[in-house]
């Protein structure tokens, strides 16, 4: 690190992208591909009658692949609850129902507008509180069992009558943040293609390559060792390249035809698609004494988690344990569910459940020091986790934590602020 630290250091892929030589995705090709496409439900929540193809088989259309040629029909980072292509039950917008593969894109695309499908438009969930109702229908209860209540978390610690019984002042508040999408530059795109061993070749932008390749495997119904995954150039990513996005169908229609697969989605496609960040609903209540120690926290926190579950556990356990802040709280009470809806399904996006709780936590911060008399900077001090804390879920903290002094480095700036000075 003493070489690194202080000093200019070349980025081994600079030279490459200023150049334009980095390979992504979309830069691939293979001699006698074929361009693939999907077409895409248009409603949230529906069941699926019908699919009449038969005006799609356009001069140039070489496979046309519907759920029934997949042979194990599932996938998912933690539960295989997603469908590479849905054969009866629509979840939400833009779940994937036919992949057709031609001669050119233009032919798949002309192609894929041409396939009539016959729905039943179902009831859609799009509120997390009222999905998790008892008397909501749930969305995958062959899976997920009776309840659209993916996870719940509860945290405990210390007495909380205890608590609000110190509590001198109370604050109590809901907030909310949005659903995000990563837009990175680079839409999801991949080639894939079967060499000349019968093994599945796919290069891909992902973050999670061994997962990818697991997942081609089971879907194909062939052994890991015969999928290779090739990580080119991601470029941005944020979390919203670790679920499969092209990645199967390419391979399936691959294997299917012997031929090279390229598909690119469209901006418009890759908005539909791909995950976003959760949404969340945060309840909080925040006790302190007059000299501005807080003595207790209760926490609600509600994570939308869209039509399928991709990394939702995980994300509001993360939030779960991040709700108190870098905060030391003796008496804390949280509890965090993830939720199915009708929505966009959720997953990774940088923060990874930790950052909505920050908008929750250190707003009470604020309202409790303006309750009390002291300045955004006095109360934090005053409550910051330090060598030897315990944090809500009983972890002592024996080394590198370093808060204190980052607040004391920026004091000038808060107490400038403060002053006007």
């Amino acid at each position: 690190m003493t070489n690194v630290v202080g000093h200019r250091v070349e980025r081994a892929d600079a030279w490459g992208k200023v150049y334009g030589q980095t390979k992504f995705p979309a830069d691939v090709q293979a001699a006698g591909q074929i361009y693939a496409v999907i077409v895409r439900s248009p409603h949230a929540h529906a069941r699926i009658r019908s699919i009449d193809m038969t005006n799609a088989w356009l001069p140039g259309v070489v496979a046309i692949l519907t759920a029934s040629d997949v042979p194990h029909n599932g996938h998912g980072v933690l539960f295989r609850d997603q469908p590479v292509l849905v054969e009866e039950h629509v979840r939400m917008v833009g779940d994937p129902i036919v992949a057709i593969g031609a001669e050119s894109l233009a032919v798949a695309r002309e192609a894929a507008q041409l396939v009539a499908i016959d729905y039943e438009i179902l009831p859609g969930l799009f509120d997390p509180e009222e999905a998790m109702r008892p008397d909501a229908p749930p969305l995958h209860p062959e899976l997920h069992g009776p309840s659209n209540i993916l996870y719940h978390l509860p945290i405990r610690k210390g007495d909380m009558a205890a608590g609000w019984a110190q509590a001198e002042v109370v604050v109590e508040n809901q907030y909310s943040t949005q659903m995000v999408d990563h837009a990175f530059l680079q839409p999801e795109a991949v080639l894939a293609w079967v060499d000349e061993r019968g093994h599945v070749v796919v290069e891909v932008a992902t973050q999670y390559a061994h997962y990818d390749r697991g997942e081609i495997a089971h879907a194909l119904g062939i052994r890991a060792s015969q999928v290779q995954v090739r990580t080119l150039a991601v470029g941005g990513a944020f979390g919203g390249r670790e679920d499969v996005s092209l990645q199967i169908v390419a391979a399936l229609m691959a294997y299917k035809t012997g031929r090279p697969v390229k598909m690119e989605n469209t901006r418009e496609e890759s908005f539909f698609s791909h995950c976003k960040r959760h949404p969340m609903r945060l309840y909080y209540k925040t006790g302190a004494t007059r000299d501005g120690r807080l003595v207790a926290l209760e926490a609600r926190i509600i994570g939308d988690a869209g039509a399928y579950a991709s990394w939702s556990t995980n994300i509001l356990r993360k939030a779960a344990v991040h709700a108190t802040g870098p905060y030391e709280i003796p008496n804390v009470q949280i509890d965090s569910f993830a939720v199915l809806t009708n929505n966009p399904y959720t997953g990774a996006m940088r923060g990874f459940g930790a950052a909505q709780p920050v908008l929750a936590y250190e707003s009470q911060m604020d309202l409790l020091a303006q309750r009390l008399g002291l300045s955004p900077w006095e109360i934090r001090m005053r409550n910051l986790l330090r060598v030897g804390s315990a944090t809500a879920t009983g972890q002592v903290l024996t080394g590198s934590v370093g808060l204190a002094q980052c607040l004391e480095a920026v004091a000038p700036h808060f107490h400038r602020r403060e002053t006007g000075i």
